[in-house]
Order: structure tokens, then C-alpha cells, then sequence
């Protein structure tokens, strides 16, 4: 199934390590696409688990796709 881009998505984070910077998020299908914390678009670099956030999908490392933009959901 072809990714839209620039499609802004919502979702809640499942998982985020501070210390690796590495997360993950689900959206409203279940699907679930991983994020580096320079994604967090405030620039704290630090997201809550269970936070309910809107982003986009990019092309990410090794070929797979990447929440990025990560924003709280309005």
C-alpha cells in the first residue's frame, strides 16, 4: 500500500526511551512507525508515553518509514 505524503496523521505514543531517543507511535489503524526524537517538532526532544499526537511519514534509515513532526494533537 503506497504512504501519502504530507497526509498528517494522529496518534498516541507507545514507547520512548529519553536515553536512546528512539519511539514509537500507532495511529488510529493500529499501524505502528518509529521516531527519533529530533522528530518532536517543540524541540525538547522528549515526548510522554500515551501523549496523543498528530504527524506526518517520511522516508526514513534502511528504506522504512518514520513518524516525523511529531505535534500534540489539537
Amino acid at each position: 500500500m503506497p504512504i501519502p505524503l504530507g497526509v498528517r496523521r494522529s496518534g498516541r505514543v507507545l514507547a520512548f526511551d529519553d536515553s536512546s531517543g528512539l519511539g514509537e507511535v500507532a495511529d488510529d489503524g493500529d499501524a505502528r512507525w518509529p521516531f527519533h526524537c529530533s522528530a518532536v517538532a517543540d524541540g525538547t526532544r522528549s515526548v510522554a508515553v500515551g501523549a496523543i499526537v498528530a504527524f506526518s511519514l517520511v522516508p526514513g534509515r534502511a528504506g522504512r518509514w518514520e513518524a516525523s513532526d511529531l505535534r500534540p494533537a489539537s
